[in-house]
């Protein structure tokens, strides 16, 4: 069988997955494909509200007449830590492809105005009759160090550079225990937070990470590590 064909079967088996009507060769074959195909983890989500959906329907036990009752079994179906686990890699997939996706689109509006900025400053120079004072450098870095959360070994460094479009973080990490992915989270004094980064687990527990957010390097006043349960590894506070 080829790869489209055992793709294609395997995608055909998804609602028996999440209903609990597989036998454990079959739910072992989808466990795996899951963990590499972004498309079936997709379709997964779509169909994860269904059995809850379905057992919450009046006549959910009692349709077709003499037929017999529908049955959906939780206890037959795949464990909820292990569907969990795979939508949250899905959607931290979509959350980077997003985020990726508002980057280029903020640099690009960025390259725009300062384009029209620099068209600007040439007029005012060439109409004021007299020499001009170069523009003053935008390049601001902040540092601020990790503080690890209670029973958290986190340590490490962010560094806020400012941009245009925003801000970018470096992070530099080390001690990092939890459940893979991470995520790093800037926080504004008003209490609005964007998600900068995102990655994977490493067998030394230590990353390095470049990420951004669109808040200016002055609005960002704590930076936080959690992992994928939303436990915070550590913080960084800005000052």
């Amino acid at each position: 069988m080829s790869d489209l064909d055992e793709h294609g079967s395997l995608h055909r088996l998804l609602g028996g997955y999440l209903l609990g009507g597989l036998d454990e060769t079959d739910t072992d074959r989808l466990d795996a494909h899951l963990h590499d195909c972004a498309d079936c983890r997709a379709e997964l989500d779509r169909l994860a509200p269904v059995p809850e959906m379905l057992q919450h329907l009046p006549d959910a036990r009692h349709l077709g007449g003499d037929l017999p009752p529908l049955m959906v079994a939780p206890a037959a179906r795949p464990s909820p830590q292990n569907i969990e686990s795979l939508l949250g890699r899905m959607r931290a997939e979509k959350t980077r492809e997003t985020r990726n996706s508002r980057v280029r689109w903020l640099v690009a509006a960025s390259v725009t105005m300062i384009a029209a900025a620099a068209i600007g400053y040439g007029v005012v120079v060439n109409t004021g009759g007299g020499p001009s004072k170069p523009p003053s450098s935008v390049a601001q870095t902040v540092v601020a160090n990790f503080q690890p959360a209670a029973g958290s070994g986190m340590s490490g460094q962010a560094v806020l550079t400012k941009k245009a479009w925003g801000v970018a973080v470096s992070l530099n990490m080390t001690g990092i225990q939890g459940k893979a992915p991470f995520l790093c989270w800037v926080k504004r004094a008003d209490g609005k937070q964007e998600q900068a980064a995102v990655w994977g687990e490493t067998p030394e527990h230590t990353a390095k990470v470049d990420g951004s957010s669109s808040f200016t390097v002055t609005d960002v006043r704590d930076i936080v590590i959690i992992d994928s349960d939303g436990k915070v590894l550590g913080s960084a506070t800005v000052t």
